[in-house]
This record gives C-alpha cells, sequence and structure tokens, in this order.
C-alpha cells in the first residue's frame, strides 16, 4: 500500500473550537467518538454511546488500551452520582515472596498483569444503565475490527514505540506487527480475532471471558508463559460500585473514585489550593502555577505513602481530606520558594479517556486503560485480547500498604473525575489521561474552567506542566519562557520537553454542562475530537 500522505505532523498554530450540543461524546480517537454518536441516534443513552466508544478505542487505538485493561467510571444517572471500580486484582499466587524469588516486579511479560476489569466494567454499566442491547453497542468496535480503519497519525507514532519495547513478548507480533511492522499512518488494520472475541463477550455478556472459554485461553497462555494466573482468579474478579470521595473546590465539589485510584490526590491539591484561596492571581502568572506545583507535590507525598488497595489502608480517604489536615498541609507552601515535602501524618477520623452526555441529563466520566502504553505486551494467541501490567503498580517494599500480595488491587494510575455544582446539580464530566500527569491534570482542568472560566477546549489546548520528583517540573515547549525562568528563581528545577508529548503531559477530554446542552473539549495532543448534535 502506498500512502500519497508523507508528512503528518502539524507546523502550523493552530487551534480548535468546542463543539456544542445537547448530546456530546468526546474520545482520543475520532472513530470512537463517531460510535459512541451513533448510539445516541440510535436511540441509545449517554451509558450506550460510552460503552460503544470504549469498546472501538481497544480496536482503534490499542496503543492505550485493550480488552485486558482495567476500567473505572463515574455517572451521573440524572439523579444520583455512581462510581464504578472495575480494576482487577492480582493473583492469588502473587506473594511477596515469589516477587522476592524474581527480584521485584516487571514492566513486561505475564508476572506484571493483574486480572483485567474492563470486560466487567461493560457489562456492569450496561446492565445497570444501557438501554440498547449490549451487542448492539459492541458492533462499531466488531465491524472495525474486521473490516479495518486507517491508522490515525498520533496512534502509529505510539504504535511503532511499543512494538520496538514489546515485539518479544508472547502474541504481541501476531497480532499488532502485520508484516513484521506497526501500521503506518493512513494504513488499514484488521483484526479477525479481535472482532471474534468481542463477539463472543458480547452474547455471553462478558461471562466467557471470566468464567468460559475466553477465560480457559487466558489462563492457558499464562501457564504456558510461565505466568500464576488462573482460571480461578478470573472467577474471583467483580466489578464493584464503590461511590465517589469528594473535595469542595470553590462553588464545585469535584468528585473522584475512591482509592485504589490516584484520584484522592487531586481532591487533596485542590483542597489545599481552596485553603490558599486560589483564583485572585493571573492563571498563567508564577504565583498561580507556583501554588498549583507544591500543592501538588504535597499530596503526591502522601499518595506514595498511603495509597492502596481500599481495603490495605492505613490511613482512610477521610483522614487525608480532612480540611483541617489539608489546611495544615497547605501552610507548609512558602509562595517565594519551591519545598521538597514529605509525606504527612493525617489524624485519625491514570490510557483513554472519554465524556459522553445525553439530552435526559445522564453524564458519563468512563476511563480504561493498559497502563504503559500497550501495557505488558502480552496478547492472548487468537483473540486479540492484550493485557495490561497494573501488576507494576504494587510496591515490594515490606510493610507498605502498596506491597504485593494475593487477590489485592495495586495503587492505580487511571482515574474519571466528575464536578458537581454546590447545589447538587451536574457540572462537568472530565479527565486526563496519562499515567502520574492524571492527577495534576485533573488540578489544572478544574483550576482552568471551574475557578478561571476558561472553556473546555481552551483548557485543553492550554500548556502544561508535570512534577518530576524532589523540586523537578517540566513544562511544555508552549510553556510562557519567562514564567519558565520566574519558576527556577523560585527554586524549581524546570525542564521543557520538546517533542511528543501525548502521555508525558496527557490527553483531556472535557464535557461541561450549560443549561440544556454541553460544551466539549478534545485534547490536540490526541488524535480524538469532540462531536455532537
Amino acid at each position: 500500500m502506498t500512502n500519497l500522505i508523507k508528512d503528518w505532523t502539524l507546523p502550523y498554530a493552530s487551534h480548535r473550537s468546542p463543539v456544542l450540543g445537547r448530546n456530546v461524546v468526546s474520545t482520543s480517537q475520532p472513530l470512537a467518538a463517531q460510535a459512541g454518536l451513533s448510539m445516541l441516534q440510535a436511540g441509545g443513552n449517554a451509558v450506550d454511546a460510552a460503552l460503544a466508544a470504549a469498546m472501538t478505542l481497544t480496536v482503534v487505538e490499542p496503543t492505550g488500551c485493550g480488552i485486558g485493561s482495567d476500567g473505572f467510571a463515574i455517572v451521573w444517572d440524572g439523579q444520583e452520582l455512581h462510581g464504578l471500580n472495575a480494576s482487577g486484582r492480582s493473583p492469588a499466587g502473587w506473594t511477596p515472596e515469589y516477587f522476592a524469588q524474581l527480584g521485584g516486579i516487571p514492566e513486561k511479560g505475564w508476572n506484571a498483569v493483574t486480572v483485567p476489569g474492563a470486560v466487567s466494567a461493560w457489562v456492569a454499566l450496561s446492565q445497570r444503565f444501557g438501554k440498547l442491547p449490549f451487542a448492539q453497542v459492541a458492533q462499531p468496535a466488531i465491524d472495525y475490527a474486521r473490516h479495518g480503519f486507517a491508522v490515525s497519525p498520533t496512534i502509529a507514532t505510539l504504535w511503532e514505540l511499543g512494538g520496538k519495547k514489546l515485539g518479544d513478548q508472547p502474541g504481541f507480533a501476531e497480532c499488532f506487527l502485520p508484516g513484521g511492522r506497526a501500521p503506518r499512518a493512513g494504513e488499514v488494520f484488521r483484526s479477525e480475532a479481535h472482532a471474534r472475541t468481542l463477539e463472543e463477550i458480547a452474547a455471553t455478556m462478558g461471562e466467557s471471558f471470566y468464567r468460559g472459554a475466553l477465560a480457559q485461553k487466558i489462563a492457558a497462555h499464562s501457564r504456558a508463559c510461565g505466568g500464576v494466573m488462573t482460571e480461578e482468579d478470573l472467577a474471583a474478579h467483580q466489578a464493584d460500585w464503590v461511590g465517589t470521595v469528594s473535595q469542595k473546590f470553590g462553588d464545585s465539589v469535584i468528585h473522584e473514585i475512591p482509592p485504589n485510584g490516584q484520584g484522592i490526590a487531586a481532591l487533596m491539591a485542590l483542597g489545599m489550593l481552596d485553603e490558599l484561596d486560589v483564583g485572585a492571581q493571573p492563571l498563567d502568572g508564577v504565583d498561580c502555577v507556583h501554588l498549583q506545583i507544591e500543592a501538588m507535590k504535597l499530596a503526591f507525598a502522601d499518595l506514595h505513602q498511603y495509597n492502596a488497595d481500599i481495603d490495605h489502608m492505613r490511613v482512610v480517604p477521610a483522614q487525608l481530606l480532612d480540611r483541617g489536615y489539608l489546611r495544615e498541609r497547605a501552610r507548609l507552601i512558602d509562595p517565594e520558594k519551591a519545598g521538597t515535602p514529605g509525606c504527612g501524618a493525617p489524624r485519625p477520623g491514570g490510557t483513554v479517556y472519554l465524556a459522553a452526555a445525553d439530552a435526559s441529563g445522564m453524564m458519563v466520566s468512563f476511563i480504561q486503560s493498559n497502563y504503559m502504553g500497550f501495557g505488558s505486551g502480552v496478547v492472548v494467541p487468537g483473540t486479540g485480547i492484550s493485557l495490561q501490567n497494573r501488576g507494576h503498580g504494587f510496591t515490594v517494599e515490606a510493610g507498605h500498604a502498596n506491597q504485593v500480595g494475593p487477590r489485592k488491587r495495586p495503587s492505580h494510575t487511571i482515574i474519571p473525575a466528575f464536578a458537581m455544582n454546590a447545589d447538587g446539580t451536574p457540572q462537568m464530566a472530565f479527565g486526563v489521561m496519562g499515567g502520574p500527569m492524571q492527577s495534576q491534570g485533573h488540578l489544572q482542568m478544574a483550576l482552568r474552567v471551574l475557578r478561571y472560566g476558561q472553556n473546555p477546549q481552551a483548557a485543553a489546548d492550554a500548556p502544561r506542566w508535570r512534577v518530576t520528583g524532589g523540586k523537578g517540573v517540566a513544562v511544555e515547549p508552549a510553556f510562557d519562557a519567562a514564567v519558565v525562568e520566574q519558576l527556577r528563581a523560585r527554586g524549581h528545577e524546570v525542564t521543557v520537553e520538546a517533542g511528543h508529548g501525548v502521555f508525558a503531559f496527557g490527553g483531556a477530554q472535557l464535557v461541561l454542562r450549560d443549561g440544556d446542552h454541553y460544551i466539549a473539549g478534545s485534547d490536540p495532543r490526541k488524535d480524538g475530537c469532540a462531536v455532537g448534535y
């Protein structure tokens, strides 16, 4: 196949406009956004749209998610907010002693794979809230897998990088490197195995994946490759309706999924900024940026010390989100000097992201992820099931709440977010995919839209910062050079990261409710778009 287009870069300054409509879908890949919109036009609701988009993303954006991903969701059903944790737990054979023999937890291969939960998220959401038949919602993804799609430019770049890193992992090349290489931008990719697997998941409402033929194939491949995941591990999995944890921020209340996700870090940092009355300073000026960075560092110090499977946490979320505690933490911030904070001592008391909303008022904030690009690199032969590497989120540190152990959820990077008005009405579904950037991105999106009134597209377009440890801060090339120098004068060790920042600085999708319609934005760092009618 010969491509007419040789250069897929965008060398000229440009901007996207926000998309307005009574029904909207915002995703990181246009075909997925349109798959979601087609469900709304077929009489489905925002959950049907989100699920069609999510399933399609496993086909058209395999660099960020797959059938073997994990997932989380926050749903406003028109009257109440619901939180779903569909992250998987570790195999029963994952003991500290097991990984001591391996010398730690790897990033690649079967010993990085926890039980995948995304399929259970799709089923749970469809059964509780969906209007359309599950098989109908899955059809766009099945069609793209069977008949093919033209690979989009950003994803093609990431596909090539993933192939170089993971091409030697079991099943990867067979599935993702047709002809021995990654498909290039504009080339058509097909996966009949992926299509058949999605059909079986749809026909059995996910049962085959956890307790049937697909589960047997997953477990058999694990055994053949030296892993310890079993049919029993898969059968024991369940997605949990866990509600949300929340934090007041100005006139809004921000909601996140409770731990094991990192959303609590965003809530802690926003709570500190609320205590500091952030909002009076110029949005992109050094004073505002400095306070955000310092609050995020304090939140991360606590996250890394305390966050884990909620059943194993020694410090509960209510203690970390206590306003008195956050007031104490905020007092540690020097408005003129960068700090290197440690964790506090509370008193007892992260990928693809998409958002969808419909004319009935239902809004969905959904995220699913492999973790590191293609994840573990493991693909179950003949199925198209690529598996995440969420096990690498555990620590081997003895006694740590997040220490690896059997049937346990690891500390997780992927997080959907939702903002409510103070009067209890829905305000915004939003998220920022990209590993440890996610809670930092949530802070920046919430601040821009909810405190400074930027429209969702402008908030997604704006240059971002990311704390990197100690006094380190990375910023995008478009960041104001004068502010960079002012940050350095305050002691921040700032690096300007050139090149493709698709994961380094995340990818945002936002849907803001405005009266009887929505305003949607989609991140230009990704291939995606917002669509609506």
